[in-house]
């Protein structure tokens, strides 16, 4: 199976290629992994999707950085087509005959809400919070924001500014020190991802605002579950990126097997504050709790 991944400068991705990395040795298949250096080399890693097919390979897991950077790459490919994490645009996969058989990730409409939630449960008497977004063209970032919007509906917490820091934790910190400077009653950051959260938490603390300042991010990076112990984070809702490409390795497996995939499986999340980060940084890259898994049913079918 050919893998291509999203920049493996983000520990988030790491965990993806570590989790395809065990399964393809659990399960005895050969897979043959790519990824970009950066999230803006769109090209490239369209490329190294054409490499693949070039290559035959029997089943093709896909991470695009946006939703129709590998549309045209995958045109033509009758191979199984295993989509993770950030989802390719359905219209514009229908309009160039791709067929994907799976797409395995995370609910980031549900992982918003909990953000939201979580930031409800810091500021009970309502407040200012501002919005830090991934790529301003990437989908889960955008659909994470509108959760955590859905979270706070109905309450005294205001959005009252959203930026995008790429993805990027310089980017998130120099973005929230102009936020601190410009909305000074800003009582709260929620930011689509853990390294940007990270940003956030080094402008808050050279202002002086730690734990004043509340901060929740989204991702569940070893760094950031660090943070929340230390209470630098007020909470992350946590992705389970290590069952993603354990996930994506057993569809493609049972894909090539001849299995009928169910279209959507959507990996395990949880929200993680001090109270709990504790088992979850124990139980890391795995989750905690108990999750399903239709694909490694599908296996033990095929026997």
């Amino acid at each position: 199976m050919g893998v291509v991944l999203n920049a493996l400068d983000n520990p988030f991705f790491v965990a993806i290629y570590q989790g395809a990395r065990a399964e393809e040795t659990r399960l005895g298949v050969r897979a043959t992994v790519r990824s970009v250096t950066s999230n803006a080399q769109l090209r490239r890693q369209a490329a190294q999707v054409r490499a693949f097919r070039a290559e035959n390979k029997d089943c093709y897991v896909v991470n695009p950085i946006t939703a129709t950077n590998l549309v045209a790459a995958l045109r033509g490919v009758t191979r199984p087509i295993i989509n993770i994490d950030s989802p390719i645009d359905p219209v514009a996969a229908t309009h160039a005959g791709v067929r994907v058989r799976t797409y395995i990730g995370t609910d980031d409409f549900a992982a918003g809400r909990l953000a939201g939630a979580r930031m409800l449960s810091l500021l009970r008497r309502g407040g200012q919070v501002a919005l830090v977004g991934g790529l301003a063209d990437n989908v889960n970032s955008g659909v994470r924001l509108s959760g955590f919007e859905r979270g706070i509906r109905g309450s005294r917490v205001r959005v009252v500014v959203r930026v995008n820091a790429d993805y990027d934790r310089t980017k998130a910190q120099i973005a929230a020190e102009q936020i601190l400077a410009d909305h000074p009653r800003i009582a709260g950051f929620f930011a689509a991802s853990d390294l940007m959260a990270l940003g956030v938490a080094d402008a808050v603390r050279a202002a002086g605002k730690t734990g004043e300042v509340r901060i929740v991010g989204l991702d569940g990076i070893p760094e950031a579950l660090d943070a929340v112990r230390a209470g630098s984070i007020d909470g992350t809702v946590s992705q389970y990126p290590y069952v993603m490409g354990q996930m994506a390795v057993e569809a493609c497996a049972a894909a090539a097997g001849g299995a009928r995939l169910p279209a959507r499986v959507d990996a395990p999340i949880a929200l993680l504050t001090k109270d709990n980060v504790g088992p979850a940084i124990a139980a890391f890259p795995r989750p905690v709790q108990r999750y399903t898994d239709p694909f490694s049913r599908l296996i033990r079918r095929q026997g």
